[in-house]
């Protein structure tokens, strides 16, 4: 079954200005574009085009919550992924996300404690985990993603030392106290944690460190860009701590549980396991629990977790984690894929016809369907962009 399915992008203060309507070739909304998306989770889930068709079901999740056997197959009862296409005007938080034994602990802790679900204090929204990637659309894509090696961490804040007593009023201690931090990554932890609580000095550092990235060269552009956004706010400082990349189009991350990231600019696609916890560590005005965010955090330095695709044939290419509940696959032409669970299809670009065992749909862009896991090996025939995610 092919059921046809829209959403209206959520307007989080740091999205773009109308990039995902320029995108999918729709009317733009007039706020803020950050987020817009497909599937079932109960925060946003998709609205069903015509409800006449699953039955008088109105969106996603209440067809799925309704008949979830029939829609997504024997001995599955929800469906593990959501789809989003995500513009960032501005940099987002500075966040991370829990395993499933976090969150299915956090989300009973929170629940027994009455703190309602919609509270902005709340930091567990559902039980589960929040594996995620992101293939940039646009032309690049800036991201930051897990600690880098201490040592790389430890040249910027020598460097921004000497800026500091090259100048007229120079204020070496604030930089001894922060270098005694610095000497390997064991000490990753005590360094985020000595930033993040935001006690005496680290105001007056930030603060120093903004004046000197002022007039510094591109080391430290991500630092004055930060700083314009968020003045004052630490993880101005705690991005220096992290690998710093930017994506070409087409150039994808994987972020699992535990990976500290913030997405700092541009549009792009995403595809996570269907959840929203978010522990926050700031970059934010909204509300960061520190306790909770050192719980799930991996202090560990890594390189820049690139997810690297592969080729199911010619107009077909695979981004797939090291995980099960989803894959993305980007189609460019004439095709066949199999795929055995429910899928969610979007096209960005051009016109498709998906046919499968039972059915068919055309797509233009801008439009979205969900497929239902009795439709089997889909064949495709169109020429544009189409992503396709589906569990592996």
């Amino acid at each position: 079954m092919f059921v046809g399915i829209t959403n209206t992008p959520r307007d989080y203060a740091w999205g773009s200005a109308g990039e995902i309507s320029a995108l999918l070739g729709i009317e733009p909304t007039g706020k803020p574009e950050a987020e817009l998306w497909l599937g079932a989770h109960q925060g946003c889930p998709s609205v069903i085009v015509n409800p006449v068709q699953p039955g008088g079901a109105g969106d996603l999740n209440e067809w799925i919550q309704r008949d979830g056997a029939k829609i997504l197959g024997r001995g599955v009862t929800r469906l593990p992924f959501l789809l989003k296409v995500l513009a960032a005007g501005a940099p987002l938080s500075l966040q991370a996300h829990p395993t499933t034994a976090q969150a299915v602990e956090g989300f009973a802790r929170e629940n027994a404690a009455g703190v309602p679900i919609t509270a902005s204090n709340r930091n567990y929204k559902d039980e589960s985990a929040k594996p995620e990637l992101i293939v940039a659309v646009s032309d690049t894509f800036e991201a930051l993603c897990g600690f880098r090696a201490m040592a790389q961490t430890r040249a910027s804040i020598e460097h921004l030392a000497e800026m500091d007593a090259a100048g007229s009023n120079p204020q070496p201690d604030l930089f001894s106290e922060w270098l005694t931090l610095a000497r390997d990554d064991s000490d990753m932890r005590a360094m985020f944690e000595w930033l993040i609580s935001a006690a005496p000095p680290v105001p007056n550092l930030v603060d120093r460190v903004s004046a000197l990235a002022e007039t510094a060269g591109d080391e430290f552009a991500l630092v004055r860009s930060l700083a314009s956004h968020y003045p004052g706010d630490s993880g101005v400082l705690i991005a220096l701590m992290l690998n710093h990349v930017t994506l070409a189009k087409g150039e994808a991350l994987f972020l699992p549980a535990g990976n500290i990231h913030a997405y700092l600019g541009g549009l792009g696609i995403e595809l996570m396991s269907s959840s929203d916890n978010v522990l926050r560590g700031g970059l934010t005005p909204k509300h960061v629990d520190v306790p909770e965010l050192l719980r799930v955090l991996n202090f560990s330095a890594s390189q820049v977790p690139y997810l690297r695709p592969t080729r199911a044939n010619s107009a077909v290419q695979v981004l797939a984690p090291p995980i099960r509940d989803f894959q993305l696959l980007t189609v460019d032409g004439d095709c066949s894929i199999d795929i055995s669970s429910a899928a969610i299809a979007l096209c960005t670009l051009g016109d498709f016809v998906i046919s499968g065992a039972n059915g068919s749909t055309a797509l233009s862009r801008g439009e979205s369907v969900f497929v239902t896991p009795d439709e089997g090996m889909l064949k495709i025939r169109g020429a544009g962009q189409l992503f396709v995610a589906a569990t592996q």
